[in-house]
């Protein structure tokens, strides 16, 4: 008799979620019945206007703050705060400044008690993965940004999660350090066939780096859209310019559009601007966008 596969793992279910603050002793709506889901090896993006809650999401995922409302589940299971089976990388580098290159790698496997050998040739093969094998008795301080967040891409992978949730992890990079980086993070994610959950304020890295990207309205956050990547894989710099990636890049800026100018809106009313002068501002400010 043959045994069935294993079920794949790494299915991220986000449903109904609602999340409230309260800020200046007042509470708002940061996330409104928000429902999403990434299946096992597949890589999401979430984009939206400043201010919608895409961060809040990632950060209920990975355990960090609690929904008011909703279920999120990992592979069935709910989360009950931070775990292995989830990597989080953050746009800072957090690493620790004391510690080469491959300690830093090293480090969670440590913690969970793996022996020396077994977390050198884990950490040396996830460095060679990144281009960051001759680097490995560096410290953090001699490595520039962008080698700084490979370390802390590779950090994050090397206890096996089966999700990775990257919050802007190239926002403070260069132009062209970033396009290296999404090659190298594209190239990683292949080969380890890792569930993705990325949020970026970027368009073009939303496109090309995802199989799907939601888009999330103005606050309080819901999903306005969920757009599917249809391009070919493996993605060069090349298709940037691509009558297809084009095309998507029009619809996403579109919908974007709209609920930053929403967002604007509702700052500038709470402000107390009159509907009128609103409208002037609206037309300056599409001006820009």
């Amino acid at each position: 008799m043959t045994t069935p596969p294993a079920t794949a793992a790494g299915h991220i279910d986000i449903r109904d979620v609602s999340v409230r603050f309260v800020q200046n002793g007042r509470p708002f709506d940061a996330v409104s019945s928000v429902s999403l889901d990434v299946k096992p090896g597949e890589f999401v993006s979430i984009v939206g206007p400043s201010g919608c809650g895409k961060s809040t999401l990632l950060n209920i995922v990975a355990g960090f703050l609690r929904a008011d409302a909703g279920r999120v589940t990992v592979d069935g299971q709910g989360i009950s705060g931070p775990g292995a089976d989830r990597g989080v990388v953050f746009q800072q580098y957090s690493l620790f400044p004391w510690l080469t290159v491959r300690q830093n790698v090293e480090f969670g496997l440590k913690m969970k008690g793996v022996g020396r050998m077994l977390r050198e040739a884990r950490a040396r093969t996830l460095l060679g993965l990144a281009g960051l094998l001759s680097f490995e008795n560096h410290y953090p301080d001699q490595l520039s940004g962008g080698m700084k967040q490979r370390v802390g891409i590779v950090r994050a992978l090397a206890t096996s999660p089966q999700v990775m949730l990257m919050d802007e992890p190239f926002g403070a990079l260069d132009a062209q350090t970033r396009v290296v980086m999404q090659e190298i993070l594209t190239n990683m994610w292949q080969q380890l066939k890792l569930s993705v959950l990325f949020i970026t304020h970027d368009i073009e890295e939303a496109i090309f780096l995802s199989d799907k990207v939601y888009v999330m309205t103005a606050r309080p956050g819901r999903i306005k859209a969920e757009i599917p990547i249809p391009l070919p894989r493996p993605r060069t710099p090349d298709m940037l310019s691509s009558p297809a990636f084009l095309s998507l890049h029009r619809q996403l800026r579109a919908l974007i559009r709209e609920e930053s100018l929403a967002a604007m809106g509702g700052e500038l009313k709470e402000g107390g601007l009159a509907g009128h002068d609103w409208h002037m501002g609206e037309q300056s400010v599409g001006a820009v966008l």
